[in-house]
This record gives C-alpha cells, sequence and structure tokens, in this order.
C-alpha cells in the first residue's frame, strides 16, 4: 500500500487509522527500545525547531533525562524550573510518547490561555510529523484543540478554567507555567477529584516561580515539606548548558539581581510590598495540626498555668468573607500559634457558642473581639448571652464598647507591631492557611489588605494582636512586656553593631517601636 494511502487527511508525515503496519525485524527491535525508554525515543525520534538551524533533533540535556525518570516513578509530579530551560517542550516529548506507547490513555495540556495550550498541542503535533510510521499509531482527529489516535489515546488542550475538565477522565493532566494561573486555587479545588479520581492518574506540574501565597507556591512547598502528595523536581539555571557566571553577570546586569533571583535562581519572593518581608515569609514553615474538627485546626493543647489570648474577626456568614479566631501562646519566648478557626458560612448568632468553648477550653483565655459590622453582635452574644467575663472591654462608660473598633490608628499600630514581632521572631505562625494570608497581606494606598483575590481575616486577627500588645491591657492579661522584651533585642541588636551611643534613640516619639512604647517604659 502506498504512503499516500496511509495518510491521515492528505497529511503525508501522519499516518492515518485503520491501516494494516508491515514491521520490518528492525523496526520491531526499535519500538521495542522506544517503548521501554521514553529517553531513547525523545532522542533519537522527536524533533524541534530551533531559532536558528530550524527543524533539528531533539538533544535532551542531562537534567531532561533525569525530569522523564521522575516522571516514570511518580504519579504526582512539581517542577519548579528557572526561565528557558526547555522544560516545556521537554514534556511535550515526554507526552507523545506516553500517549503513543502506553494506549488507551487521555492526557489534559491546560495552560493559563487557551492559546498557549494549543502551541504546546502544536509542538507535539510537529514530534508526531517527524515519527516513522511505524511509530505512529493511527490518527483518528487531529486540530489545533485535540488528537485522537486508533489506540484509543487523546490529547486535549484548553485554559486552566473550573470547567475546562470537569466530568472528563484523564489519565494524566499537565499544567503549564502553573505559578501565572490567575485562578489556579479555583481551578485545582474544581478539578482535584478529576486528577486524583484514578488510581493511577498523573499530575505534572510545571513552572517557574512567580511570588509567595499562590496555588503553585503552596504545592511545591508541601512538596519539600511532604505536607502533600507530590514529588518535587528542580531546574536551576547553572543545569542548562551554556549557563556559567559570566552569562549570570550579563543577565544580572539587563534585569536586576531581584529579577533573577525569581526568574532564574528558583527563588519565591514576594511582590514586594508585603507587610511581612520576603526573608520573614520564606522562613515560616507551617505544620500538621494535631487535631481537625469543624474548621477548627489545633496545633498545640492548652497547658497548665500557661496565658492564652483569642483574637477574633466576625463575617456575616454568607460564603464570602470568613470568621476567624487565633488563640496565642503568650506564656513564652517566642509566642506560639496554637488554634486558628477559618469559616464563611457561620453565622454570627452561632459564632460566640463556638467562641466560648475554644476560650473555655484553653484555660479561660482573654478574647480580644474586632466589634465593627457583624463583630458587635458576637462580642455582645459572648459577653451577655454566655456571660464569659474575660472579655476585652474598650470603654465601660461608653455604650457598645465591648471588643474593638477597628479604626485606621488601629490597624496602622497594629500592623507596626505584628511587623516587628514576626521580623524578629517573637511570634511562632504554625497555620498554613495564616501563612497564606501573610504572604499575600499587601499594601494598598496608606494600608495594608488582601491582595487580588485572596483574603485577610486570620491576618486580621495578628493585625490586632500586634495592637493589643501596644496596651496597658496586654500587660495586665498576660504579664508580659513584650515591647521592652524587643526594645532590649534592639539595644543588644545595636551594641553588637558598635554604633556610638550617642546615636541610640532616647526619644519615645522616635522610638523604633513607634508612640506605643511609652506605656512601656519605667
Amino acid at each position: 500500500m502506498s504512503k499516500e494511502n496511509n495518510m491521515y487527511l492528505g497529511n503525508p508525515n501522519v499516518r492515518g487509522a485503520d491501516v494494516e503496519q508491515p514491521w520490518t525485524k528492525e523496526e520491531l527491535v526499535e519500538y521495542k527500545k522506544c517503548l521501554d525508554d521514553p529517553v531513547y525515543f525523545a532522542k533519537e525520534y522527536c524533533k524541534i525547531i530551533h531559532l536558528d538551524e530550524g527543524l533539528v533533533p531533539f538533544t535532551l540535556y542531562p537534567y531532561q533525562e533525569k525530569m522523564f525518570e521522575h516522571f516514570e516513578d511518580n504519579r504526582f509530579n512539581i517542577v519548579l524550573a528557572c526561565r528557558q530551560s526547555g522544560k516545556s517542550i521537554a514534556v511535550c516529548a515526554y507526552l507523545l510518547w506516553y500517549v503513543i506507547f502506553k494506549g488507551e490513555q487521555v492526557v489534559g495540556i491546560l495552560a493559563n490561555k487557551e492559546v498557549i495550550a494549543r502551541e504546546m498541542l502544536g509542538r507535539i503535533t510537529l514530534m508526531l510529523e517527524s515519527l516513522p510510521f511505524y511509530l505512529q499509531p493511527g490518527c483518528t482527529a487531529l486540530n489545533k484543540k485535540s488528537i485522537s489516535f486508533s489506540n484509543n489515546s487523546r490529547l486535549i488542550a484548553s485554559a486552566t478554567s473550573s470547567s475546562s475538565i470537569r466530568g472528563m477522565s484523564l489519565n494524566l493532566v499537565y499544567l503549564d507555567e502553573f505559578a501565572f494561573v490567575d485562578n489556579a486555587t479555583e481551578f485545582y479545588t474544581s478539578t482535584y477529584p478529576v486528577i486524583s479520581g484514578g488510581k493511577t492518574s498523573k499530575v505534572i506540574i510545571t513552572s517557574t516561580a512567580n511570588g509567595i501565597g499562590n496555588m503553585y507556591h503552596k504545592l511545591y512547598e508541601g512538596a519539600i515539606q511532604k505536607t502533600n502528595e507530590f514529588v518535587p523536581y528542580r531546574v536551576d539555571w547553572w543545569d542548562v548548558p551554556g549557563r556559567d557566571d559570566k552569562w549570570k553577570q550579563t543577565t544580572i546586569e539587563n534585569t536586576s539581581p531581584l529579577q533573577f533571583d525569581q526568574e532564574f535562581g528558583n527563588s519565591f519572593h514576594g511582590t514586594g510590598n508585603t507587610l511581612i518581608s520576603a526573608e520573614t515569609l520564606l522562613a515560616l514553615r507551617a505544620k500538621h495540626p494535631i487535631e481537625e474538627r469543624s474548621n477548627v485546626k489545633i496545633y498545640e493543647h492548652p497547658k497548665e498555668d500557661h496565658n492564652y489570648l483569642m483574637f477574633v474577626d466576625t463575617s456575616r456568614g454568607r460564603g464570602q468573607d470568613y470568621s476567624t479566631f487565633n488563640i496565642i501562646d503568650v506564656s513564652e519566648n517566642p509566642f506560639v500559634q496554637v488554634c486558628t478557626f477559618r469559616d464563611n458560612n457561620i453565622s454570627p448568632l452561632l459564632f460566640p457558642d463556638l467562641l466560648y468553648k475554644y476560650a473555655t477550653h484553653y484555660n479561660m483565655c482573654y478574647v480580644v473581639v474586632e466589634s465593627n459590622d457583624a463583630g458587635q453582635v458576637v462580642v455582645n452574644g459572648l459577653y451577655y448571652d454566655l456571660e464569659y467575663e474575660n472579655v476585652f472591654v474598650e470603654s465601660m462608660v461608653r455604650a457598645n464598647a465591648i471588643g474593638v473598633t477597628m479604626t485606621k490608628k488601629v490597624k496602622r499600630m497594629g500592623c507596626s507591631n505584628i511587623r516587628d514581632i514576626m521580623e524578629q521572631k517573637k511570634l511562632t505562625i504554625n497555620d498554613e492557611e495564616t501563612i497564606r494570608e501573610m504572604s499575600t497581606f499587601v499594601a494598598k494606598g496608606a494600608s495594608y489588605q488582601a491582595d487580588y483575590n485572596n483574603h485577610d481575616d486570620l491576618m486580621m486577627n495578628l493585625v490586632l494582636f500586634g495592637w493589643f500588645t501596644s496596651t496597658m491591657f496586654f500587660r495586665e492579661a498576660t504579664d508580659v512586656k513584650l515591647k521592652h522584651m524587643l526594645y532590649k533585642e534592639k539595644v543588644k541588636q545595636l551594641q553588637d553593631e558598635v554604633i556610638p551611643v550617642g546615636n541610640m534613640p532616647t526619644d519615645a516619639g522616635n522610638h523604633p517601636f513607634g508612640e506605643g512604647w511609652q506605656i512601656w517604659r519605667g
């Protein structure tokens, strides 16, 4: 039979379906080699477009060969790779091998925009066209969005929307440049059942670093800490042939050290305008709660004779903002986050009962509630209806003065203090969600708030804690002189740097810890 009769819709480089393929002994040997080794398949038979040389054989870098082995050995793969390393084209070759030699495999190629996913499918099509007919399964459909084969394998290109693969049965999902997907959290949450449904289904996520707090950063850090099922693989700039110290210096000169660190150095930097510095955020490590029930996460059970503080933020319970609390052990240095709650459906009428339960559990701890909006209902329910007396009261004279009104001044003081506390390592944060909110709590005008598509309710608990440390009530409630402790540390730091005594701050108004310092002197 002529090659023309074997073609798919007149494409001379793509084998049609339902065509018998005669085999030579040599071809059978080659087929077996490809079947057993995706690296051999890619190096010997796949071709790519070189910017200078046009269509050339795909010469894999050593890291790409090891990456193929990594994909074969693990179901859940997450790759952190420097910019322009060739990670995407390598994955394309692996996916082609996967659908050809595994058979009956449906692969989803997903990117931030559908046009990018289609481009990757185009690269796979080019590789397919470079294969001899005896390696190709017959093609039953080939277009810009999908490729189908007679071995019942299929490749599908789509954008990462919450509905893109819902209801589909996929054997492998590939997420390209996942750190740059706008709706990554929503997408991953909605499609995780599809991703994890089968016992042998596979996931490959690749990306360059793009800040802290996004879904990709969460998954990669979880893989490093072994808190999720993903296995990490890292590609650094020096893994790419031709990149040396001279190349690094030239690249930095044409960009910036910070840009180089993130795009080529695989560093997860913050946006640059987070309240807490990127260095501090990168040092934080979440822990698994020792107990979890109804959105309450417990990291430490109460200890006898320890002092605890509870800080509360309230929403309307309509599925938007979250009602939260943070319980902090202030008995020792550093302070420790021991319990959190986060829920966006709990009614303000029911929230006081939950607060009462855990405040009582943690040694009748002192409770500080933000009383704005629905918070007034919650703090009144706790103080008056449940008769829990250990609640912060702003004024005994003024009506509705139970709790704290979050004003611009209160928030400014709270932000300043919690930044000092965190950056001087005086508070241990154990909760993953709190760390994520810290990482996306950014400057907006003269204040700070959650970045777009993020929340800051747990973070506002900590802002409230920061403000509370500058009040007399904190000293009375805990018998802890935080400002004095921080000031002594600052003085020691300055002394260690051999700064002349005449340069030490003496005026309280210019004190490094701000106006709240005055109440701690003496």
